[in-house]
């Protein structure tokens, strides 16, 4: 198996007053195509900064990362977004669903903007993947918090992406509905063999995953 994703000595710090604050040290591990990792750690412990490091979505303050062999930060942020777009699905917290779109419609946007002709036919294909045949119109103030992570997942599984950023996906949810969005999401990473690197604080659903990596104050602990 090839690594998709490379961290090679990534650190990250930031002035709190007129003192560096190490928020991330020299993390440096891979992970190969198809696995599903865990990051875990307490809360501060830099998780959510090492997912947002290995998307892109912030800057290192030293090392790097390679994405499909690609080094990410050698390109600038229009060059990133394009790199995630082609890569990358994200599943958040706080589904970050529009509120003015069905579920149908959200579900739609990733293929609608690299100008899919099928879109329509495939976000309905992959609610029904998760469930939700019956909720394709229904506006996400109309859906329980676990049905709108379920839309979360079909719209980030729908481009059929190589790697899902997972951020504490069932932070919001009760412990039996994490427990299902936990269980799809590691069905879809074995039936599509996306990568799947999910941040988490709960050992119980990171165990669901092939690896687990545990940070402390900003350190990797393997």
């Amino acid at each position: 198996m090839a690594a998709i994703v490379q961290a090679v000595d990534l650190s990250k710090q930031v002035l709190s007053g007129d003192q560096p604050l190490i928020i991330l040290h020299e993390a440096s591990f891979t992970v190969e195509t198809g696995d599903s990792l865990a990051i875990l750690g307490a809360s501060g412990s830099g998780k959510s900064t090492l997912l947002g490091l290995l998307a892109g979505l912030d800057s290192p303050s030293s090392g790097t990362v390679y994405l499909d062999g690609e080094d990410i930060f050698s390109f600038d942020e229009d060059g990133r977004a394009r790199l995630r777009g082609r890569l990358a699905g994200f599943v958040f917290q706080s589904f970050q669903l529009l509120p003015a779109l069905t579920a149908l419609e959200n579900v739609m946007l990733p293929l609608e903007l690299h100008a899919a002709p099928d879109a329509s036919a495939r976000a309905a294909a992959a609610l029904q993947r998760v469930g939700l045949t019956q909720r394709a119109h229904h506006m996400p103030k109309h859906l329980s918090g676990g049905e709108q992570q379920r839309v979360a997942i079909a719209r980030a599984f729908v481009a059929q992406p190589k790697i899902l950023f997972a951020d504490e996906p069932t932070g919001n949810l009760d412990p039996a509905t994490g427990s299902q969005i936990i269980e799809l999401m590691l069905e879809l990473n074995r039936a599509q063999g996306t990568t799947l690197i999910l941040v988490t604080h709960d050992e119980v659903l990171a165990r669901r995953c092939n690896r687990q990596l545990h940070l402390a104050a900003g350190r990797v602990m393997q």
